[in-house]
């Protein structure tokens, strides 16, 4: 399937209107037609389709809190310092990494398994920072007046549905649009050498270990013999040379070393990939084997513990984690899997305790605070879950878990108009504004609203199917 796809892309690439060589040099960003604004907005709408339509979409908030921590301290050290940043997860086994329009990057499981230090993997999300901090998708796709935004939006979500899904419905008709994209996402020789120099000065910016890049890229070369006529997923859209590994080398060289340890939590969230990509029996014999070899070692100790729990032997897990909790230092991976663990074994209360430890060490953990929540309304503390849920929200008005978490405290607590509203918000967000308006119906007709909740839910709708009706002016605009 991959290799039909790959020869359906090259194909593709051909169409005039979009072809490669027509791509524009680095220049004048401020030439480009498409706004920073418009990226956000482009973005924004292919994440939502990925997060909402795709299976492959990785609903981990623990890895995907870490891979954004991680992203976070690297965007701190860019030239897009003060640019929104939001990082996510794919479940992908092939090694590959993306940034889209305004910020948004993905990054697949397979690479961040296939990362050998916290280093490397820096390296990847610092090349894909670069490339959004130097506007060069904006260089790329600006120029292409004659396509609209939500064409092009619908496009890029083929592209990434195509490569990681081998079942995609009307398979010719998205593989003749993806492959057309395909050869905007390439990138030129130009932006990636300027995305290597700058990522690498990202890098050593937020304290990891340069050698990583260099490191990782050899890594992938290497990987793409391994391949039959192919490439890994990640030089597709990447293009890789000697002379571009040399450069890299040679500038590395001449920075200051930095002898990087990992953290323990890098070594966590692989254990856990591992276990969620096998049969539970089958990574409890890996992690057991790990173990009898190397008797101290954290991370085996934690997925032997995620293991036996998965496998639905709770009591076993306890015993496993027991001395992994007083041996190394706190970890939100190792708290949450201990709460999950009480929890599991019928002692909601212990882990609610657990949970609420966690938070308090790790304040900026959403993670911790989706987990927190779940446990008190499976406890029946509807109230304590509905506070730290509001707070959540505004703080991110754009968290949908966060409004969910508060439609169901407003629900534990018998308030139907304030579920019905929250409900909305989460409608909202994931695109669908008919069953957003229809929710704050619902929520009009609920009976339970006092005066002023009363207004703000008119106020919202009159708000909503304002914006439902200018986006079906713009369909109509762009012939869908």
């Amino acid at each position: 399937m991959l290799r039909r796809l790959f020869t359906l892309l090259l194909v593709f690439a051909l169409i005039p209107r979009l072809n490669a060589a027509d791509l524009p040099d680095l220049g004048d960003v401020s030439a480009s037609e498409l706004s920073p604004l418009a990226e956000r907005k482009l973005g924004e709408s292919i994440v939502r389709d990925l997060r909402w339509r795709d299976p492959s979409y990785l609903d981990d908030p623990e890895v995907e809190d870490y891979v954004a921590t991680m992203g976070r301290r690297l965007v701190a050290h860019s030239p897009a310092s003060q640019q929104d940043f939001d990082f996510f997860v794919i479940r992908d086994t092939t090694l590959n990494a993306f940034a889209l329009p305004g910020g948004f990057i993905g990054v697949h499981t397979g690479l961040l398994l296939a990362a050998e230090s916290e280093s490397e993997l820096a390296s990847v999300l610092g090349h894909e920072i670069s490339h959004v901090a130097q506007r060069h998708i904006a260089q790329m796709f600006g120029k292409q007046g004659q396509t609209s935004m939500m064409m092009l939006a619908s496009l890029l979500v083929a592209v990434l549905a195509a490569r990681s899904n081998s079942q995609v419905s009307e398979a010719a008709i998205v593989a003749g649009q993806a492959g057309a994209i395909q050869a905007q996402l390439a990138y030129t020789r130009d932006f990636e050498r300027e995305a290597d120099r700058i990522g690498l000065q990202i890098v050593e910016g937020a304290g990891y270990d340069v050698r990583g890049m260099p490191a990782f890229f050899e890594r992938l070369q290497r990987a793409s013999r391994l391949y039959e006529n192919n490439a890994p997923s990640y030089l597709r859209t990447h293009p890789l040379t000697g002379e571009r590994i040399a450069d890299m080398e040679n500038r590395v060289a001449q920075m200051h070393y930095r002898q990087v340890v990992d953290s323990q939590d890098f070594a966590f969230m692989k254990a856990k990939l591992r276990v969620a990509g096998e049969p539970a029996a089958d990574a409890v014999r890996e992690f057991e084997g790990v173990l009898a070899k190397q008797p101290n070692d954290a991370a085996a100790r934690y997925g032997l513990a995620r293991a036996l729990l998965s496998a639905g032997r709770a009591e076993d897990a306890g015993r496993t984690l027991e001395p992994l909790r007083v041996s190394v230092k706190p970890s939100m991976f190792v708290d949450s899997l201990a709460a999950e663990q009480r929890a599991a074994a019928g002692d909601r209360e212990g882990a609610v305790k657990i949970l609420q430890a966690a938070q308090n060490r790790f304040p900026d953990s959403r993670s911790v605070r989706y987990s927190l929540i779940e446990t008190l309304l499976q406890a029946g503390r509807g109230a304590e879950a509905g506070m730290i849920a509001r707070a959540g929200v505004q703080s991110k008005a754009d968290d949908a878990r966060m409004w969910a978490f508060v439609a169901r405290a407003e629900a534990a607590q018998g308030r139907r108009a304030g579920q019905h509203r929250a409900q909305a918000e989460v409608y909202v967000l994931r695109g669908s504004l008919p069953a957003a308006i229809e929710q704050l119906d619902l929520a009009r007709r609920a009976g339970d609203a006092d005066f002023y909740e009363s207004s703000a839910i008119d106020a919202r709708m009159r708000e909503l199917k304002e914006r439902a009706k200018d986006e079906k002016l713009e369909r109509q605009r762009s012939g869908r």
